[in-house]
């Protein structure tokens, strides 16, 4: 059965799949402090996969073409965000840093975030995302670059498995002039690493 023909999952079974992992834990489910847990779980995880009910790409359809003629790299760094890894459905928590070069017109800079959230609040891959945003940003304006870079840490590794805390994984995504440019790649560079100091 392909998984485009199952039914939607409703309310009522993801509740019941929370209280079926309280029980495989160890725990009551019907217990006081445990009565209204699968309910909160599943609007939890509403909330925290609502990118799966988004098209990322819908964000940067509305531009500005009068920018006076403004064609230098735009950057928007530090965005924070929460993702979930797909391996462990553990926290990813961490900051995007995203630069591209315009041709003859910009977004919004508060799109270039909700296209991270869009695909941060799904089950994510740290190097998928990565691409994920470049990619998105790259096929509808169209820039004649795009970078973006991700630091973040996942709780899959520091709460459970190896229990290493203080790691952070970096990833980054260059497409057009910065991968190409490697000046333009450094200036980026910079420009990301000028706002911690």
């Amino acid at each position: 059965m392909d998984k485009h023909d199952e039914a939607p999952v409703d309310q009522a079974q993801a509740e019941a799949a929370v209280r079926t992992l309280l029980r495989w834990a160890g725990e009551d489910p019907s217990r006081e402090g445990l009565i209204d847990t699968p309910k909160r779980v599943a609007r939890a995880y509403r909330d925290w996969f609502s990118g799966y009910q988004v098209d990322p790409a819908e964000y940067l359809r509305r531009t500005f073409e009068e920018v006076a003629g403004y064609d230098e790299m735009i950057v928007l760094r530090d965005i924070e965000f929460e993702s979930h890894c797909e391996h462990h459905m553990a926290p990813i928590i961490g900051r995007a840093h995203i630069g591209y070069l315009p041709t003859d017109k910009v977004v919004g800079i508060s799109k270039l975030a909700r296209v991270l959230e869009g695909f941060a609040r799904r089950f994510q891959v740290q190097e998928k995302l990565t691409a994920q945003v470049a990619h998105c940003i790259e096929d509808v304006l169209h820039p004649r670059g795009v970078g973006v870079v991700i630091e973040a840490v996942h709780q899959c590794m520091t709460t459970r498995g190896v229990h290493k805390r203080g790691v952070s994984m970096v990833t980054s995504q260059m497409l057009g002039a910065f991968r190409e440019d490697a000046r333009t790649r450094a200036e980026f560079m910079q420009l990301i690493r000028g706002v911690r100091g």
